[in-house]
Order: C-alpha cells, then sequence, then structure tokens
C-alpha cells in the first residue's frame, strides 16, 4: 500500500466518501480502526464450542480474520457499508412462513446475487477515492473472505450486533448486506455502535430449531440456513420437520424482530424476486430439471448449493407440505433418482404422508 499526500484533509474526504456511498446506491457508510480483540475472543469462543459445524473455513485462517493488517498489509482503517435488500413486505413473507405448499426462500437470495453488485459499486467508491486523493491502498471484500465482518460494521457505527447475530440498525432493521473496503487511509473513525436489544428474546423464542442458544450465541450446526445452504451432507432427521417449508436459508428471526418495524422494502431492483421464488409451489420447484436450474438461478446466489442440495431442501419440505395427490406424484416420480442424498431425503418425505 502506498503512503497519501500529507496535504489530504481526511476529514473532508471522509465527508466526501459518505456522500459517494450514498450516490451509489449504500444506504450508510461507517469508518473504523482495526483493533478486533473483543471479536476475536468472541470467535475463539464459538470456534471451542463447535458451534461452526463443518464450516472449516471459519479457523484455516488462523489470525487473519481478526487482524485486518494481517490480510491485507498496511490496513489501518476499514470502511464499511450497508445496503438494504427486503424487496417486499415483510408481511407477505410471514404468511410463507410454514404454507402448505409453497416454498419459503430466504429474503436476501430472492433477487441478483449481492456479491458481484455491491463489490462492483465499492470499486467504484474506490475509484472515486482514487480520482480524489491519488493512488491508494485498498481492497474490497463482500463476504467472500476471512472479514469479520458484523464487528467491523459494529465498531463503524452501522448497527449492533443483536441476541440473534445479526446486525441491527436502529432506524433500519436488520435487512441489509455488508461491505467494506480495507485501507491503508488514516481516516477518523466513527462512534462504535451500542445494543439495544434489552430484554427482548423474540428471536431467541422463534427459532424453529432453537439454534440461538443463548443471547448472542448462535449454534451453528442447528441453524436452518446453514442446514439448508452449508452442510453438504444429510440433514440430521431431528430438525426436518422444524425446517418446515424453508428451501433456502431462513428469516424468522428478522420476522419477528421488533426492530424490523422499521425496515422499509428496498428500491434496488435487482433484489427483486425472480422466477417468481417468492411465491411458486414446492412440486413445481421440485419439477425443474438441472438445466432449468441452473438457467433460473443464474445470477442468484442460490447457485452455491448445487441443483443435489437444492432438491435435497424441497424433498424435505414437500415432506412437510399438506398431503395432496401433486406432491405424493412428486415425490415417487424421483424415488429412483441416481443421488443416494436426494433420494434418502425423498424416502423420509413419502413416510410423512404414509
Amino acid at each position: 500500500m502506498q503512503k497519501q499526500d500529507e496535504t489530504t484533509d481526511h476529514r473532508k474526504l471522509k465527508e466526501d466518501i459518505r456522500l459517494w456511498a450514498s450516490e451509489l446506491g449504500f444506504q450508510q457508510m461507517g469508518i473504523s480502526d482495526i483493533d478486533l480483540s473483543v471479536a476475536e475472543e468472541r470467535l475463539a469462543q464459538w470456534l471451542r464450542d463447535k458451534f461452526h459445524g463443518t464450516m472449516d473455513y471459519m479457523h484455516k485462517h488462523g489470525r487473519k480474520r481478526s487482524h485486518p493488517e494481517e490480510l491485507v498489509p498496511g490496513t489501518v482503517r476499514v470502511i464499511s457499508v450497508r445496503m438494504d435488500y427486503l424487496p417486499e413486505s415483510q408481511e407477505n413473507a410471514k404468511q410463507l412462513l410454514d404454507h402448505d405448499s409453497k416454498a419459503y426462500v430466504s429474503r436476501y437470495a430472492l433477487g441478483r446475487d449481492y456479491h458481484k453488485l455491491m463489490r462492483g459499486r465499492l470499486r467504484n467508491l474506490a475509484r472515486q477515492i482514487t480520482d480524489s486523493v491519488g493512488e491508494f491502498g485498498y481492497r474490497v471484500f463482500v463476504d467472500s473472505a476471512p472479514v469479520l465482518e458484523k464487528a467491523l460494521a459494529e465498531k463503524a457505527g452501522i448497527g449492533w450486533i443483536g441476541k440473534h447475530t445479526n446486525v441491527i440498525n436502529k432506524n433500519a432493521g436488520s435487512w441489509f448486506f455488508l461491505g467494506e473496503l480495507y485501507t491503508d487511509l488514516p481516516l477518523p473513525i466513527d462512534a462504535a455502535a451500542s445494543g439495544h436489544c434489552g430484554s427482548c428474546v423474540a428471536c431467541i423464542d422463534i427459532c424453529p430449531t432453537q439454534a440461538i442458544v443463548g443471547p448472542y450465541s448462535l449454534d451453528a450446526r442447528r441453524c436452518i440456513s446453514y442446514l439448508t445452504i452449508e452442510l453438504q451432507g444429510p440433514i440430521p432427521v431431528e430438525f426436518r420437520k422444524a425446517i418446515g417449508n424453508r428451501i433456502y436459508g431462513c428469516d424468522d428471526c428478522q420476522l419477528f424482530c421488533p426492530w424490523n418495524k422499521f425496515a422499509e422494502p428496498t428500491a434496488e431492483g435487482d433484489f427483486a424476486p425472480r422466477h417468481k421464488l417468492d411465491s411458486t409451489d414446492m412440486t413445481e420447484l421440485f419439477a425443474w430439471t438441472e438445466d432449468e436450474w441452473l438457467k433460473r438461478t443464474e445470477g442468484s446466489a442460490i447457485r452455491r448449493i448445487g441443483y443435489e442440495r437444492w432438491q435435497r431442501n424441497l424433498a424435505i419440505a414437500l415432506g412437510n407440505a399438506k398431503t395432496t395427490a401433486a406432491v405424493i406424484d412428486a415425490l415417487n416420480k424421483s424415488r429412483d433418482t441416481q443421488s443416494e442424498l436426494v433420494a434418502e431425503h425423498v424416502a423420509w418425505a413419502l413416510e410423512q404422508h404414509a
């Protein structure tokens, strides 16, 4: 990373960055230092508790996750941004939970994959900074590297980490993505956000699988988002009924968080639902061939789980669906699938309708 001209007015630059970030579609920008010692100990305890399950990448990078200057040498500040993504009314989403025929997809995955969209805009932000002050050292991150993005967002004043371990903003709720610019610019930092969960335990009480094992403590091995997205093998039988119709991720802890009464649907067109994923019957989704699935998930975050796990998740949802001829027919057609993983879950689903 390169040193800046000593005449640079970093206070003014910070306000310019805030304006540019807003013009690029980010709803908030904040700046933090790189001291993550508190978050580092929390992460270490979480790993000792083995709450990460099969997510081995959570401990692969050693100190780099909690020491930005080791991940990107020269880093002294982190510019954090948030982008709202709620595509529709929360009430519409609530009505889909445990629906007897329609699937539930986590709201963040209904539209375009946020990784590419936000990375592109953060790079544009970096270019605007370069145009203003000349070459500087930076690196863009959007949920794709060993970065403690929630802890950084909290330090940057974006919001506090709630009891469900998502970041909450007191004026906007929690329906937003986070992104970061690691930089060597010695910008003024923002005040860290303070917590406002109080005595509320709505997220803990509503979790279908009791994955929030205590305030601010999530056992990913029980979390539906982990089970339907991260876990590659069979989903433990003990959680299958609780998963209901959730075929990709889970939003329950956000849907019932009181702070999300302040959340507004996004104006970002790229996050609008594609291929009617917010209103399609499970049987129709289950009937997609792999070619159809690849076509309809192009540019979507859903792509990451692959067709086999998509079918696995839908088999569970169909097992929890209302017993109809269409459901039984859809499951029977897949009994002889070449995937042992899918076949196991189809057999379980048929047992639920016996």
